[in-house]
């Protein structure tokens, strides 16, 4: 209704009487329904609250650990600086905070408040200190290497004797206090940031540091805790509508539960009901907020009759969902988007009436073509890119989507302070500048090379094709192809008086003698003195040998006879002259030995060139094998790895040729070895500093005017500031002889900034310098500066050299300062100074020496104080130590003998050059600014953005069309954006996950956001079948009063009555949840019989630690080894197996640090670790030290061997349990506690392990059921083990009491469904893959049978005799279908089609009932290939549609079942009245004919389930009154204390 045609006033009255008559007429209709219905869901941490102050200092420690420092400097004591509401303690923290953060930071810290991101950090500490518990009285203390106390004076005493005891182990994320003296003792401060003690303790602490005598590390210590749990967000909750054809309701009535009636909440603004927009309505008739309340509810509830669609209804409903998205103004289509996807199936019927334009169908399509061609992306597919990183929905979860913003956000915020406009910043963080992990290589064309054969001229090869385009023939994989070209060069750089050299010689006199397509050479690394000749050093005869043989003969005879010589030395033995001598009189009787290796020898070619060779190139210690010119790894070098690697080489490098020759880049009439050489991994010298991928890097982005000469205002700076203070009054030499100081260069931009940091009065320091203005004279893309590190305090006499050379930059034209510093750069002029000559005497010709003179005789220090300062407090250096800083990137300290020359520049250079040097200057080329401010804001810029993280390659999408059918946010001028794209089918699950966070993305940042509709056509099905809340808030909420308001949660209201609901908990991959409070069944939550509200509440259990284990002896997982993870004081809380799939483990935890061994027994008899990474101790360390501290997945790798005098045994041996009572020990952790090791020999033998689960109220009945039904027919001690992933509150309180009343033992069982493996989305398939998927590794080792017993079976037998059946080598024994009930013929689907052919006459088997032998089943990895093959066929959706039966079937080739006789599982369905008499156990399966519910069957069926159902009945109420008895106790015992 629009009030055009009327005056604005009469239409608002029409608008007013027209809704009037609605309502009226509405209301009647209402009057007497019933109150709408809700779940909510939260989610809580096991660990107590954790202050939101102690949360935003670990925010700020990741910044840096100086924002750190600072925060905590302005909050010690904070008590007094708030009323004490929760909103103005909140709004302290954020103003305190922001002090030190921009605006963007601010927003992100407080998306992290809310997410409860570094709780777990400020947790970790916490369970750090309850492994050093506080001296009594204490609420914060000092722990000085192990000793504790919490005053001044017991600090003082502690100090003395601190070095006497062992310094403790230090974490990653410790907070160190700047200024901390390495050497000192280390006090550790456990205390509460913002508290009255902790005030005192630091102030304490910190002047002890500055004295010198403490090194000081904070970690957050609450003495006492709060009681309150933390709410966490960042999870999906989703509400899944049950096929009702079977029915599994439980009929136990429910008490109503007590209900938070805040809960429910006013809705959002666009709360759309039929067309109605009630948000809209609300905010335009305030006076009517009753009324039209009654008439949502009304039409909510006439529309949630959720009628099924006809099929020609749906085909189109996701066109039609995006065709009403983008009909929706801008600023509501996120929310409209959302709405629609996550409340679908009510919605549906109403989306169906919606008209798709042919714009909007042509330009999807359009767009869909451009997706899959450069995306990958098929129709319905989803993808989301944060300035073009992708984010992946499915591994990613909102903490690393956190992390991304983050780095991004610190990227273009460093940018943006560098003075570069916005559109340029996505143009620069486009640019790929990450450094490459291609190996580098050194040049082998160099005469000092031995070359043993070459196969483009040798007679032997000469039957060889000689054409390259041979390369491109097929041949078998692993064929290595004989071409006479010298494609693969091998070149062994050893001094033969080494013991291993000789290994290597026959390595390459295998690969000779077998004709392999390998040219090979040798470099012998001998003494170079004149005086040394071969009768005194069997190196240099060998040489000399060598080349005698060569000239006389020719270079194979030559490596024969030298193969001869290594051959008579006894093993463990060297070389001697001896052994040459022989050698050659036997080969060349005739020849005297002495003119051959005596002093007079003319054969001394390459004995010199050999070890320059080898010096020059910098390849590290000796041997060293070099393939193509790349040096092998010093692993590689074992005689057998290294055949292996040069092989695989081999064939990796043929690909590489083989594209070369394709593309015309390498013909046959080129030269190979030229071809290879001129790749750009090449280079002159390798030198691993320069090389390595750790890095570390200035931090300059920044824009400031602090210069070095007021060296009082430069000490006051911070590390930022004083580094763009250094770069801002740094001079530079460049090779055109221009400095900054005269402008009449060609404008030229140099891509790479050198500085050079040194002590220049002292011979190092000028060497470096030396040689680094003999590499600037070779190249145009340098400029030299120089930073002066004094070995003293600068004073006029020890700083002779740094004066007149900073003197001469300032003052001098550059070429004269050029000429001038290089003079001072040499030895001579050195020393002439140091005597006192007048340094005038070495001016060079046009210098103004006046000029010179008043800068060099000045009486300030400034510049020297400065750098000096610098060199100390920001690059780390000790006084005197040299570095080279390139483009911000630090190398060094370099050790006081350390080479760093002319070629490690050029080194340097070519990298930078590569990597990103040349990509940005061509961008900052378009800037058009002036060449000096060009060149530093190249260096800025390649600083920026090599620190960052190593990630994937960002995707350049030059976008699709964005008219019709997609939404558009733009981003608010002139701020710094976010460039998102999402590409999304609105009617999916990622479309339900992706909405949410990307309506917290626009709240949260500046965004340029474009979301691209990827519609399916033709659907058959409905696309939705569950309702979705996503729990993300972008800040921490707050109620009127100002306290925080209860939590996030996931709220769904107005839920639809008739359907019946699952609810899953969609959480992270690392998060182990359990349901902890609830009365409700969650599996089957039936709104009609609900009161009002459904709360279930859930409990993060533990956080994973998961990992990869492989023996590095074979290469494969070692499969059966087990990992413990524990603490000092109590060394095994979980313990683990290692699965053969990839190796994989997986340990539950919590935030803190954990010590990772191999369990006591046969693990750590056997094994030993030998590395391990992505852990927190050193990898030489044995304990490996793993710190959980935030709720990010972890990952770890572990690499394990066997011990020498255990090489062959296996872990998996038929041993096992004598030696494993230990094992077994530790596990007796049921009902009964630890048992005694006499015992554990009869009770290990004799008990039955029956392995259950169920998930929702009616089959937990069944279960307890079932569980009865085998102890009243059984004299044999029974321990149960339960899948606790699902089980529910009510069952878990229960069970205790049920195993005290029974006598038998229990445990619960869980296990992470892993990453890696193919998820289910639907529960009941998840609950089925936990049956059969994870056997291996659910159970201890020590358990060797196990039987599965569904829960809705009746056990009429001793289950002891199916224990003892015996499988005949089988794995594990199934019972076949009953065949013998005639009418169900047609419903037994194995007798025809792909089952009939693949069983080709077995049985089909039930997995209602099974036995497993574990020790055979591990024996023969049962599990990985159980796995494997599941991986394979459940990327089928139509495949293994009842899993747990349908795996084992199929694998019955590989896996063998024995068959157990029919009467172990009788089901009615399936098998006829008579056998029903001799049945052992009773299975209540579906019948498919009938759909007869499951409380019924069980009722007609088996006549004593009754009674059982009662028995369990009467246990439950007393057990009930019990517990009712003992909280009203605890109740007036309260009441009594107040």
């Amino acid at each position: 209704m629009t009030a055009g045609s009327y005056g604005a006033g009469f239409g608002i009255g029409l608008r007013m009487w027209l809704l009037w008559v609605l309502l009226l007429s509405l209301l009647s209709a209402v009057s007497g329904a019933a109150d709408s219905k809700a779940v909510t869901t939260t989610l809580t941490t096991k660990w107590t609250d954790t202050p939101l102050l102690l949360e935003a200092s670990e925010f700020l420690a990741e910044e840096s650990q100086e924002k750190f420092w600072d925060f905590v400097e302005a909050n010690q004591n904070i008590e007094g600086d708030h009323d004490d509401t929760d909103k103005s303690y909140y709004d302290l923290i954020v103003k305190k905070a922001g002090a030190l953060l921009s605006s963007v930071q601010v927003n992100m810290l407080k998306f992290a408040l809310s997410l409860r991101a570094y709780s777990s950090t400020v947790h970790s500490f916490q369970q750090i200190a309850s492994n050093e518990p506080p001296p009594a009285g204490c609420t914060a203390f000092f722990s000085v290497h192990g000793e504790k106390t919490c005053d001044e004076e017991g600090l003082t005493a502690l100090l003395k004797t601190a070095l006497s005891r062992p310094k403790p182990f230090l974490f990653k994320g410790d907070h160190k206090y700047p200024g901390s003296n390495p050497e000192a003792p280390v006090v550790i401060l456990y205390a509460e940031v913002g508290k009255t003690d902790f005030q005192m303790l630091h102030q304490v602490i910190s002047s002890k540091v500055h004295e010198g005598l403490a090194t000081y590390v904070l970690r957050h210590y609450l003495a006492n805790p709060s009681g309150k749990k933390v709410y966490l967000s960042g999870y999906g909750v989703e509400l899944a509508i049950k096929s009702q054809e079977y029915k599994a309701k439980d009929d136990t009535q429910v008490q109503g539960a007590e209900v938070n009636a805040t809960v429910i909440g006013e809705n959002d603004s666009v709360d759309e009901v039929q067309g109605f927009l009630f948000g809209k309505l609300k905010t335009l008739y305030p006076e009517l907020k009753e009324q039209l309340k009654e008439l949502r509810k009304h039409l909510v509830e006439s529309t949630n009759d959720m009628a099924p669609l006809k099929v020609w209804q749906m085909q189109d409903l996701s066109f039609q969902t995006a065709a009403r998205i983008l009909a929706a103004p801008v600023v509501e289509a996120l929310s409209v988007l959302k709405d629609l996807s996550q409340n679908f199936p009510t919605k549906a019927r109403s989306i169906t009436k919606t008209v798709v334009t042919d714009e909007i169908r042509k330009e999807i399509g359009d767009n869909q073509k451009f997706f899959k061609g450069t995306l990958g992306l098929q129709p319905g597919d989803s993808a989301l890119f944060i300035n073009g990183l992708h984010i992946d929905l499915d591994t990613q979860d909102i903490f690393s989507v956190f992390e991304v913003l983050r780095s991004e956000a610190r990227v273009m915020e460093g940018l943006r302070s560098l003075h570069i406009d916005t559109p340029y910043i996505h143009d620069i963080l486009k640019l790929n500048v990450q450094p490459s992990d291609s190996d580098y290589a050194v040049d082998i064309r160099n005469p000092a090379i031995s070359w043993i054969n070459n196969l483009e001229t040798d007679h032997r090869y000469s039957s060889w094709p000689y054409n390259v385009q041979e390369l491109l023939r097929p041949t078998f994989p692993g064929v290595i192809r004989q071409i006479r070209k010298n494609f693969h060069n091998l070149v062994i750089i050893l001094d033969p008086s080494q013991e291993n050299a000789v290994e290597l010689l026959s390595v390459a006199e295998m690969f000779y003698a077998n004709n392999i397509p390998l040219r090979i050479g040798l470099v012998f690394v001998v003494s170079d003195e004149d005086d040394i000749d071969g009768m005194q050093d069997a190196g240099v005869a060998l040489v000399r040998a060598y080349n005698y043989i060569s000239d006389e003969v020719d270079s194979q005879s030559a490596f024969e006879s030298v193969i001869s010589m290594f051959n008579r030395v006894t093993i463990g033995g060297k070389l001697s002259v001896g052994d040459v001598v022989k050698v050659l009189e036997k080969r060349f009787p005739y020849v005297e030995v002495s003119s051959v290796l005596g002093a007079d020898s003319t054969y001394d070619s390459n004995r010199k060139e050999g070890v320059a060779y080898y010096q020059q190139t910098g390849v590290g210690p000796l041997p060293v094998v070099m393939y193509n010119g790349i040096p092998y790894q010093r692993e590689q070098l074992d005689p057998d790895e290294l055949e292996t690697v040069t092989m695989q080489k081999i064939l990796e490098t043929t690909s590489f040729y083989q594209r070369a020759v394709y593309l015309g880049e390498l013909a046959s009439d080129h030269d190979v070895v030229d071809f290879i050489m001129n790749q750009a991994n090449v280079v002159p010298r390798i030198n691993p500093r320069v090389l390595s991928t750790s890095r570390t890097y200035l931090d300059l982005s920044d824009t400031n005017n602090f210069f070095v000469d007021d060296y009082a205002r430069f000490s006051t700076l911070d590390t930022k500031e004083k580094s763009t203070a250094v770069a801002n009054s740094m001079n530079y030499m460049t090779k055109k002889g221009m400095t900054t100081t005269n402008r009449h260069d060609d404008g030229y931009i140099r891509p790479v900034t050198f500085w050079v940091v040194g002590d220049f009065d002292k011979p190092s320091g000028r060497q470096l310098l030396y040689d680094a203005i003999r590499h600037m004279k070779t190249s145009n893309n340098v400029r030299l500066g120089l930073i002066n590190n004094p070995s003293a305090a600068p004073s006029a006499e020890t700083s002779r050299v740094a004066r007149a050379i900073l003197a001469a930059m300032q003052t001098q034209s550059a070429n004269n300062a050029k000429n001038f510093i290089n003079k001072l750069a040499k030895e001579e002029t050195a020393t002439a100074l140091e005597k006192g000559v007048d340094v005038g005497e070495f001016a060079v010709g046009g210098m103004d020496m006046s000029l010179f003179k008043d800068a060099y005789e000045g009486p300030k220090f400034d510049f020297l104080l400065s750098h000096a300062a610098y060199c100390r407090d920001v690059l780390k250096l000790k006084k005197g130590q040299k570095a080279v800083i390139s483009n911000g990137r630090i190398i060094g300290p370099l050790d006081e003998d350390e080479v760093f020359n002319q070629d490690d520049f050029l080194l340097l250079e070519s990298i930078i050059l590569k990597t990103s040097g040349e990509r940005i200057k061509s961008k900052v080329q378009q800037f058009g600014i002036e060449e000096d401010r060009a060149s530093d804001l190249v260096m800025k810029v390649d600083s920026l953005l090599s620190s960052q993280p190593k990630g994937e390659a960002r995707v350049e999408y030059d976008i699709a069309d964005d008219r019709y059918s997609a939404v558009k946010i733009r981003p608010k001028e002139g701020d710094v954006y976010f460039d998102v794209v999402a590409v999304v089918d609105p009617v999916t699950r990622d479309a339900q996950k992706l909405a949410p966070l990307l309506l917290v993305l626009t709240q949260l940042v500046n965004v340029n956001l474009r979301v691209f509709m990827n519609c399916q056509s033709k659907l058959s099905d409905m696309p939705l079948k569950s309702f979705y809340r996503h729990v993300l808030e972008p800040e921490v909420a707050f109620q009127a009063d100002g306290t925080f308001s209860p939590g996030p949660m996931a709220r769904f209201l107005d839920m639809p009555q008739s359907p019946l609901f699952t609810l899953n908990l969609n959480t992270p991959e690392s998060w182990m949840v359990e349901s902890v409070h609830t009365r409700y069944d969650l599996d089957n939550i039936y709104l009609e019989e609900v009161e009002n509200i459904v709360a279930a509440e859930y409990e993060l259990e533990h956080l994973l630690l998961e990992g990869h284990c492989f023996d590095v002896s074979s290469g494969q997982p070692p499969r059966g080894l087990q990992f413990t993870l524990g603490t000092a004081s109590e060394p095994v809380i979980m313990d683990t197996i290692v699965m053969a799939n990839l190796g994989y483990f997986q340990l539950k935890a919590n935030p803190g640090a954990w010590i990772l061994k191999m369990r006591k027994g046969r693990s750590d008899e056997i094994y030993k670790i030998y590395s391990h990474e992505g852990t927190d101790s050193p990898a030489e360390s044995d304990d490996i030290v793993v710190v959980l501290n935030n709720f990010k997945s972890r990952i770890i790798k572990v690499k394990v061997q066997k011990k020498p005098d255990k090489f062959n045994e296996e872990l998996l041996s038929d041993v096992t349990e004598e030696k494993d009572t230990g094992f077994w020990n530790s596990l007796a952790r049921g009902f009964t506690g630890g048992a005694k090791t006499e015992e554990l020999k009869q009770e290990k033998d004799d008990v039955i392990n029956i392995f259950s689960l169920a998930s929702g109220h009616l089959y937990e009945r069944f279960l307890r059921i079932m569980m009865l039904s085998v102890l009243k027919h059984t004299k044999t001690p029974v321990k149960f083990w339960f899948l606790k992933n699902y089980l529910s509150p009510t069952f878990k309180v229960f069970i205790p009491h049920m195993a005290k009343q029974y006598g038998f033992q229990y445990e619960l069982v869980q296990y992470k469904w892993p990453r890696w493996l193919h998820q289910q989305t639907d529960k009941q398939r998840i609950i089925w893959g936990y049956k059969i998927l994870f056997l291996d590794v659910l159970f201890p080792l020590a358990v060797d049978k196990i039987l599965f017993v569904d829960a809705d079976q009746i056990v009429r037998t001793d289950l002891k005799e199916l224990r003892d059946f015996d499988l005949e080598g089988a794995p594990y024994g199934y019972t076949p279908f009953c065949e013998s009930r005639r009418e169900m013929d047609g419903y037994r689907f194995w007798k025809s089609g792909y089952w009939a052919s693949h069983l080709a006459g077995r049985r089909y088997h039930i997995s209602a009932l099974y036995v497993v032998d574990l020790k055979k089943f591990r024996k023969i990895a049962a599990g990985d290939r159980l796995r494997g093959q599941y991986q394979g066929l459940s990327q089928d959706p139509n495949s293994l549609s009842n899993l747990d039966q349908d795996l084992p079937n199929n694998m019955i080739h590989q896996v063998p079942i024995k068959s157990l006789p029919q009467e172990w599982l009788w089901c009615e369905t399936w098998c006829d009245d008579s056998t029903k008499r001799s049945a052992k156990t009773i299975d209540l399966c579906n019948n498919p004919m009938t759909k007869e519910p499951k409380l019924h069957a069980a009722v007609r069926i088996v006549a004593e389930w009754t009674d059982y159902d009662q028995e369990i009945k009467r246990l439950q109420t007393r057990v009930k009154e019990r517990l009712n008895h003992t909280k009203e106790q605890q109740d007036t015992d309260v009441h009594t204390e107040l």
